[in-house]
């Protein structure tokens, strides 16, 4: 008996799968400009902050508005493709996983909210100290968003490691603004109390910048766990094991 080759099995591809990879694409776009609305939110709220700019800082808690509708556009989307295309269980992981980070987002746009409004009262008042830290952190939260939401985007496991290893250097910025207000706090007359309230306006600033570095780290995890089935944080736990064992030895 003569055996032939067998044939290659291909998927085809059915109206239903060409239907839901649009709906993917239009969903990721969303998000995309969702979360370039939330960099510029967290951008403008410390620029005003900067250029002492209280117009910038109002226009930074109107456009809120922007995030929320955003997330409720998404939203809708989503749901509107779960009722229309009956996805199978990996597009429906998408969804569920859109449906998380948008909440992450619309949570980055309430923290610029708040460090425009302390914006507004710091405006009034000379700065304590040279604004060096603090926008050091806005670049920093705002690249690992980017990073993050440019990981979900394009399947990057690695991207996405990096975005949770970035954390660490906001922690140890938020620290110093820290050690540092309390220090000045601590040289200044009993009694002085605008000098406690722009002091505990700042922390307060560098702890929301902290919170959007939180956010993005959120974005990351969820974006390595759709690709790789697996949990970030785990991951670089057992990775800084071995580190650390490798060291040891």
């Amino acid at each position: 008996m003569v055996f032939g080759k067998k044939k290659k099995e291909t998927m085809e591809l059915t109206p239903e799968m060409i239907l839901y990879s649009s709906d993917k694409k239009r969903i990721l776009s969303m998000v995309h400009n969702m979360g370039e609305e939330a960099v510029d939110a967290v951008y403008k709220a410390i620029e005003a902050l900067v250029e002492r700019d209280n117009a910038l800082a109002r226009h930074a808690v109107e456009n809120d508005d922007v995030i929320d509708r955003l997330e409720v556009e998404i939203d809708q989307e989503c749901l509107g493709s779960i009722a229309m295309r009956q996805p199978v269980r990996e597009n429906l992981r998408f969804v569920f996983t859109v449906a998380k980070i948008i909440t992450d987002l619309e949570r980055i746009g309430d923290e610029a909210v708040n460090i425009a409004e302390r914006a507004l009262f710091l405006n009034q008042h000379p700065l304590l100290k040279p604004l060096i830290d603090i926008p050091k952190m806005r670049n920093i939260s705002i690249e690992m968003l980017r990073n993050a939401l440019n990981a979900f985007e394009t399947n990057d496991p690695a991207l996405a490691e990096e975005v949770y290893l970035k954390d660490q250097e906001l922690d140890v910025l938020y620290y110093n603004i820290f050690e540092e207000l309390i220090q000045i706090i601590a040289q200044k007359p009993k009694g002085d109390k605008v000098t406690a309230q722009c002091a505990a306006a700042l922390m307060w600033i560098g702890r929301h910048l902290e919170r959007v570095g939180d956010h993005a780290s959120n974005v990351a995890e969820k974006s390595y766990f759709i690709i790789t089935g697996k949990r970030l944080k785990q991951i670089m736990e057992a990775k800084q094991r071995l580190a650390e064992m490798g060291r040891n030895d």
